[in-house]
């Protein structure tokens, strides 16, 4: 592609400037409008300069990626309701051998739920309660937000929709879900244990010598969230310090054993301990107390107090919607497993994802616009914004015509242009972010190694999505999941920390390019 005319050059750079400057530093003081609204401005910019056409602008909007990522945002916020996160939270601290277990058990949870549930999503759940376990247990913070960060990202590159470049990098190149991940799979599993062993090594002495302890029952709240706390976030953390009192089915709120009144005689007892048709009643791992003849349930296994029921009809109604809540937890849990196999077997991502979701909205029964305001509507119109702004920016011909001077130099047929590639891949994806980077480069690369074979360019687009993730671990702005990790333990009001720029680039710069190298070592050999 030409250069197009000066004006229209200088033009469109200027425009898509902005929108870069907006994306890394979102709080600029000349205009700290934050990134959504910045997306949008480069877009509007490059209308109205004439860059590209309203219709052309329109055209360049990628409907598919905007579905898929709207239908999982959704899927996410069903099972952080279904309590998933909160079990991946367990499984972090639960029987937890000391400070380096932990660390290991971190980037493996956080690994898994980034592949699975987008890397944004699993730092926005996982960090605050990262937090808490490592300031109980007198060990330093900085690690632990480290394994978070890194692991999500290195994970999120396992599967299509681990993150937004990968949506990308998978409705534009028609790779199959199943190809996709076991493309990628073998990098991402060694990349993993790679970093892990990286984080072991630089912190060891941090992490010796301390006793770690299982928090589990106290760091993530038993009950299930209320549904009126749906709506007071959007892919907030789970609270951890704060139980709430249960509901009966009228909506009336149960009262807590610090709640009950002088005449109460409520004496906790465990499972078994009562007359034997309560006892039989009782789900495992709840316990039963009295009150006056009449009896009660109370999840003595979670610790969060008891609840006094006046009559054995209160008792049973109140388990009988503890039934139906596990069922439809179950159903949840189905349904996204369902969405996961459908993928897997190469049905439409962006339609499989949107009809999950709808399944789990039609599934809970009762208005969901409480869960629909959390999925993130600003990072939709962001997209929205980039692609016109990018779209722009293609059009201009510079992109084109800096490929056309790297592209002798980056052919992966060859081991030097393999490494070449991967360098502009991290430049690029650390200067421009890596979604831009990938809707620049990804037809281009795939264009040249489409000349070499067919199975070249394959691997071009996995060594694109490879390269374009991990290069998140390289700086703290590589990516947005450490400005979340960063950005919520700064604000944690009880367990606030800063993990600062250049603390994370001690440990990213050279990670990154070990983590780099021996995953194109295994993305090459597939």
């Amino acid at each position: 592609m030409a250069m197009e005319p000066t004006v229209k050059v200088a033009l469109g750079t200027a425009a898509f400037g902005i929108f870069w400057v907006l994306a890394v530093f979102p709080a600029v003081p000349f205009l700290p409008i934050g990134r959504t609204a910045g997306s949008l401005l480069g877009a509007m910019l490059m209308v109205l300069l004439n860059v590209i056409t309203a219709d052309e602008a329109y055209a360049a909007v990628d409907l598919p990626i905007l579905g898929l990522l709207f239908g999982t945002m959704v899927v996410s916020v069903y099972l952080e309701r279904a309590d998933m996160f909160r079990h991946l939270g367990r499984a972090l601290s639960w029987r937890s051998q000391g400070g380096k277990d932990l660390l290991l058990r971190t980037c493996a949870v956080s690994a898994l739920a980034s592949a699975l549930f987008t890397n944004d999503t699993c730092c926005v759940v996982l960090t605050e309660f990262i937090l808490k376990i490592a300031r109980q247990n007198n060990l330093p913070p900085k690690p632990f937000l480290l394994a978070l960060a890194s692991s999500a990202n290195i994970g999120s590159a396992a599967t299509p929709i681990g993150n937004p470049q990968n949506l990308v990098i998978a409705v534009q190149s028609g790779i199959s879900f199943g190809d996709f991940v076991f493309g990628i799979l073998p990098a991402t599993l060694v990349g993993v244990v790679v970093n892990a062993a990286i984080l072991l090594c630089l912190y060891w002495r941090e992490l010796s010598d301390e006793k770690c302890v299982d928090v589990s029952h106290d760091a993530l709240p038993a009950e299930v969230v209320d549904e009126d706390d749906v709506t007071s976030h959007r892919f907030s953390p789970a609270t951890m310090s704060h139980p709430r009192r249960g509901r009966l089915p009228d909506g009336s709120v149960l009262p807590d054993a610090a709640g009950c009144d002088a005449h109460c005689s409520c004496e906790p007892v465990k499972p078994g301990s009562v007359n034997g048709d309560v006892a039989k009643a009782a789900p495992d791992g709840v316990g039963i107390h009295q009150r006056r003849g009449s009896a009660a349930r109370v999840t003595a296994k979670e610790g969060d107090g008891y609840c006094c029921f006046n009559s054995t009809e209160e008792k049973e109604a109140a388990m009988d919607e503890e039934w139906k809540n596990r069922l439809w937890k179950t159903c949840v849990y189905a349904i996204t497993f369902g969405m996961l196999v459908a993928l897997l077997l190469g049905l439409n991502m962006s339609w499989s994802a949107i009809t999950a979701a709808l399944a789990l909205i039609v599934l809970d029964f009762k208005d969901a616009r409480p869960c629909l305001e959390k999925v993130s509507y600003p990072l939709l119109l962001f997209f929205c914004g980039m692609f016109i702004t990018v779209d722009g920016f293609n059009k201009t011909g510079i992109p084109s015509t800096f490929w056309e001077f790297m592209e002798p130099y980056a052919r992966i047929d060859t081991p030097t242009g393999v490494v070449i590639l991967a360098l502009v891949i991290l430049l690029l994806s650390n200067v421009a972010s890596n979604v831009p980077t990938v809707l620049l480069l990804g037809a281009r690369v795939a264009a040249s190694a489409a000349a070499i074979s067919p199975a070249a360019e394959t691997n071009a687009w996995l060594i694109l999505a490879w390269v374009s993730t991990v290069a998140g671990n390289l700086s703290l702005l590589g990516s947005a999941a450490n400005l979340i990790v960063c950005e919520q333990a700064r604000r944690s009001q009880q367990f606030g920390y800063t993990l600062s720029f250049f603390s994370h680039l001690q440990f990213g710069f050279p990670a990154t390019l070990i983590v780099t190298g021996i995953g194109l070592l295994l993305i090459k050999s597939n």
